[in-house]
């Protein structure tokens, strides 16, 4: 009896480092090179949906008389570890780094640029 592999689903939500309004950088898949803003995050599944990345159309069928059908088209989610945040000030993708300032605050910059994020 073979079995056949199923998806798993994760129980816990991961700690991510890309927030909802980060400019990112897609580095794989075919919208490589494309930068856009993070509309949300799916934590859950490790995923994010990034602004006119990763299109896909959907066709609506009409739901009342006299209406018409229609073609949506909407993003779909991309696995975050195929994203970098980019600095939009020196145009470059670059990884993340956590820091912790002197007042005990956590910050995010970038390692490459060593721009503070928030």
């Amino acid at each position: 009896m073979t079995m056949t592999p199923t998806k798993t689903k994760l129980t816990q939500r991961l700690k991510m480092r890309i927030r909802k309004g980060d400019t990112v950088q897609v580095i794989s898949g075919k919208d490589k090179g494309k930068t856009g803003e993070v509309l949300r995050t799916l934590p859950l599944t490790n995923r994010v949906i990034i602004q006119g990345v990763n299109l896909r159309t959907k066709h609506i069928k009409p739901t009342q008389e006299g209406e018409g059908g229609r073609i949506v088209t909407e993003e779909a989610s991309i696995h975050a570890s195929n994203v970098m945040l980019y600095s939009t000030a020196k145009k470059v993708a670059s990884r993340v780094e956590l820091f912790v300032e002197k007042d005990g605050t956590k910050k995010r910059r970038l390692k490459k640029t060593g721009e503070v994020i928030d």
